[in-house]
């Protein structure tokens, strides 16, 4: 009888761990998402010349999933997640290695995997896979291990080999953010600063040789980046029409729904990656600044969660994800303003696109969980 008595006082001590962990969810963030995703609505719904059925409405049911699946995740205790870290690196590496072999072909580059019903892009999953990956292992580092050249060996050839896989699809915008977030871990756990800049001199000797080898259009981007005139029809077609669309807002827009450039589809890839620019000619400065704005907010909360853990798991998992994040934005923005050439990089929970909404909600629901269990004893990543 005693025995029955204590197995229902644990079912209610561990309901009451779940609903104090609901309670501990950030929901002001959960908010932000939300309004987000509303932007990228309305985005969309325009995209689509007033047709939610064309974008906007797979982005609302994608939303929703990553939604259910972020709350989810946030539950989890974030010591079993570290446990897991490696082996998701593992999966993650597979995955490229399976675009590798049975991926499909799009616009030029292998980068997709039929999964079920699913497409998936693994290079998306694997930025995330990284910082966890990282994260466990650096979690115990102390000061001496961190300036050993050996501890660090093993943890920089993890970044590596994704980048090289990523390179081989090819995608060059996200490799080089992939190694930014690996750069980014290695910065805050303390590795010296002259380390950085052997690195440093390491890429700007290779950059030549690697210009070289990079493909037609790759080098073209380059070219079109420096003088977009020289082939106004071709390769700088993109870059003119955006800036175009961009200046033709002004302060307010030119008025939901009202958008020329869009429109008339003078703008290319309106609803993936020149989505900031639809949002910008529609509803101006003052709508491009609103957007920002909210991105900034989540870049910020990331690292608050990097500055409020405990445990160094939690603070390398918020660094990691923050810049992850910030490098999607950053990278976004200054292509469609002419600042960097032109990637196939969207902007998180405003572009149209599953793989990017669902790995983007997948990094937030870490963050949740990182700020749910921010608290918590964390001795090893093997306990």
């Amino acid at each position: 009888m005693s025995g029955l008595y204590e197995r229902r006082l644990l079912r209610v001590e561990k309901s009451f761990g779940v609903l104090e962990k609901l309670w501990s969810v950030p929901w002001l963030f959960v908010l932000m998402l939300c309004a987000m995703a509303t932007v990228g609505y309305v985005a969309l719904y325009s995209a689509g010349g007033g047709n939610p059925d064309a974008y906007a409405t797979k982005h609302a049911l994608r939303f929703g999933f990553g939604l259910v699946m972020m709350v989810g995740i946030a539950l989890i205790d974030i010591r079993l997640i570290a446990r897991l870290s490696w082996l998701g690196y593992a999966v993650g590496l597979a995955l490229l290695v399976l675009v590798m072999v049975h991926g499909q072909v799009g616009k030029g580059a292998q980068r997709w995997v039929e999964l079920g019903p699913v497409q998936l892009q693994p290079s998306e999953l694997m930025k995330i896979l990284l910082v966890l990956a990282l994260a466990s292992w650096f979690q115990k580092a102390t000061w001496e291990k961190v300036g050993n050249l050996f501890f660090l060996l093993p943890p920089a050839i993890a970044v590596l080999v994704p980048m090289g896989l990523i390179l081989k699809q090819p995608n060059l915008g996200t490799a080089l953010i992939t190694g930014a977030i690996g750069a980014a871990i290695f910065w805050s756990v303390g590795v010296r600063w002259w380390k950085f800049g052997l690195l440093f001199g390491a890429v700007a000797v290779a950059a030549p040789i690697a210009y070289d080898h990079l493909h037609d259009y790759q080098r073209a981007r380059i070219t079109t980046f420096l003088d977009p005139e020289s082939d106004p029809l071709g390769a700088g077609y993109n870059i003119i029409q955006s800036k175009i669309a961009l200046g033709s807002g002004g302060m307010w827009g030119k008025g939901f729904l009202q958008g020329t450039q869009g429109h008339l589809n003078f703008l290319p890839e309106k609803q993936t990656d020149f989505i900031f620019t639809m949002i910008a000619e529609e509803f101006g400065f003052v709508g491009a600044i609103g957007t920002l704005a909210l991105l900034a907010l989540v870049v910020a909360f990331a690292f608050l969660v990097a500055i409020r853990c405990r445990h160094q798991y939690g603070r390398l998992v918020g660094v990691g994800l923050a810049t992850n994040f910030f490098l999607y934005v950053f990278v976004n923005i200054a292509m469609v303003t002419g600042s960097i050439p032109v990637g196939g990089v969207p902007l998180p929970l405003i572009s149209h696109g599953g793989s990017a909404m669902i790995t983007a909600m997948l990094g937030f629901g870490l963050l949740a969980s990182a700020w749910v269990h921010r608290d918590v004893e964390f001795t090893s990543a093997k306990e």
